[in-house]
């Protein structure tokens, strides 16, 4: 249904909690119902992951995203790699080629001078890796207590070729939902860098840049319909926005996707499924059935899409709806949480 004909969401809570935060029902029902509806106009009611702009003939992506990770390192990664790849990749699933960075900081009294060096070095890295430069910045010091050593906003532009057409209007049923490695390894790496949990597993965060990823998914020869980037809310959550988006099904085949066994543990000891475990270095592409065998080539072709597979369809019923076959034969459907089991993962 047209977004203007549907009737707004309204917050019921009087105060924030942490599920408004967390990538599910509570935060859509947040942005659409206090920020759409203040700000409403073409680009942002798209809430794709980065605006589309025209400027003087120009196609340009513009994105910006906050990053609060706890703790701030972690296998794999940290919260400077995590804000210039998590940037980088918004802007790349929009099909756009990502140029330039800001980086604004907020630092708390008393954070450790060596922890923030470590951090922009990590960032310097990610960027050099990703051919973007970081041209623009901002420092902000609180009060001890006031923080949580570091916080990190970074917004990144990019240029969008002539002739690139994504977005869920495009989807059709019978095309192919492929995902570009195993699922949810970002969200139990760092909670289990908290040390809460007594599992000892070899696991690292999936933080990674994927623009060079899309690029060769975008020239592979397959139609590309959209592409996501499963952060906060995971797969399941991408995939109920498309399919409410387009009023379409998408069917998934559980023995299909591709889960790490320490995640897929961690998930069971826990009662969390793994499509809603945060990736932050893994894409969604949904793409036409005869093009699947040249994405997934392109895929594979690049280290972080070695283990690119395709994990389900998109079909005409129910519409609005993402549903599960699953391994033991039966079907079941995948909803959106209205908040994350697994917060300040990002």
């Amino acid at each position: 249904m047209d977004r203007a004909r549907r009737r707004r969401p309204r917050v019921t809570e009087d105060r924030i909690t942490l599920a408004h935060g967390a990538g599910g029902k509570a935060t859509q029902t947040l942005v659409e119902a206090v920020f759409l509806a203040q700000f409403d106009n073409p680009a942002l009611a798209e809430l794709a992951d980065a605006a589309s702009l025209s400027v003087d003939g120009a196609k340009l992506a513009f994105t910006t995203d906050s990053y609060v990770v706890s703790p701030l390192f972690f296998p794999g990664g940290d919260i400077g790699e995590l804000a210039v790849n998590g940037t980088v990749n918004d802007l790349a699933v929009c099909g756009a080629q990502p140029l330039y960075l800001s980086a604004g900081f907020v630092l708390e009294e008393g954070f450790p001078l060596a922890d923030l060096r470590r951090i922009v070095a990590s960032m310097s890295s990610a960027a050099a890796a990703a051919g973007v430069q970081l041209v623009t910045g901002d420092t902000k010091v609180v009060q001890r207590g006031k923080a949580d050593g570091c916080y990190i906003t970074t917004s990144g532009l990019g240029r969008c070729p002539a002739g690139r057409r994504l977005g869920v209007g495009e989807l059709r049923a019978g095309d192919a939902v492929l995902v570009s490695g195993p699922i949810g390894e970002h969200g139990v790496t760092v909670l289990l860098a908290r040390g809460e949990l007594e599992i000892d597993a070899e696991l690292r965060s999936d933080t990674t840049a994927l623009n060079q990823l899309t690029e060769g998914l975008l020239n592979s020869g397959a139609t590309v319909r959209v592409m996501r980037d499963a952060t906060r809310g995971g797969v399941a959550t991408v995939l109920n926005e498309l399919a409410a988006a387009a009023g379409l099904a998408v069917v998934l085949d559980e023995p299909a996707i591709p889960v790490h066994p320490a995640v897929r543990g961690a998930g069971e000891l826990l009662g969390i499924d793994p499509l809603y475990l945060a990736c932050e270095g893994r894409l969604v592409a949904v793409v036409d059935r005869a093009g699947v065998d040249s994405a997934l080539a392109a895929m594979r072709a690049r280290p972080e899409g070695e283990q690119a597979a395709v994990i389900g369809q998109v079909a005409a019923d129910p519409p609005g709806l993402v549903l599960l076959k699953t391994e033991f034969g039966g079907t079941r459907i995948v909803d959106v949480l209205v908040g994350d089991p697994l917060p300040r993962i990002c």
